[in-house]
């Protein structure tokens, strides 16, 4: 793919597409979250600012990370309108989600290591198994399957 040249400000949705590797589809529910920003030619055809593509690049990046779509949306509204995400911004970014992920990281240790202790006991009792009925807390509301009981 051939680099944009320098006086090209503005992309139509399908080349965002291309260079970006987003669907279409995925470009106007960006844009309906309020994620990416285009304007509207007199044809009702979206054009999208250059920096779009940085900004796109940010939106999958930090998913992919697991950061929710409303929290990067929150993030990239701290950006002017028009302006690229830069490496100062990316850092920044990274710096405030670094607590997030170190959270989920640790989360998914524990459940991984309470799956491994579920497997490597072999008990498959209900009331023994802490992953699935830690301390037999539904033992305490009687028999039977009390999950599906109280909905």
């Amino acid at each position: 793919m051939a680099p944009l040249p320098a006086d090209v400000t503005e992309i139509t949705i399908g080349e965002l597409a291309d260079r970006s590797g987003v669907p279409a589809s995925a470009l106007r529910f960006y844009e309906r979250q309020g994620l990416i920003r285009s304007r509207r030619t007199s044809g009702n055809q979206r054009r999208y600012d250059r920096a779009t593509l940085r900004q796109v690049a940010f939106i999958r990046a930090s998913h992919h990370l697991g950061i929710p779509l409303t929290v990067i949306g929150e993030v990239l509204a701290l950006l002017p309108d028009g302006v690229a995400p830069s490496h100062d911004f990316w850092v920044r970014a990274s710096e405030c989600w670094s607590a997030e992920i170190d959270s989920r990281i640790q989360r998914l240790e524990r459940m991984r290591d309470r799956f491994t202790e579920c497997i490597g006991c072999g008990c498959l009792s209900f009331e023994q198994c802490t992953l699935v009925n830690p301390n037999d807390d539904l033992g305490r509301d009687g028999a039977g399957p009390r999950r599906l009981f109280d909905s």
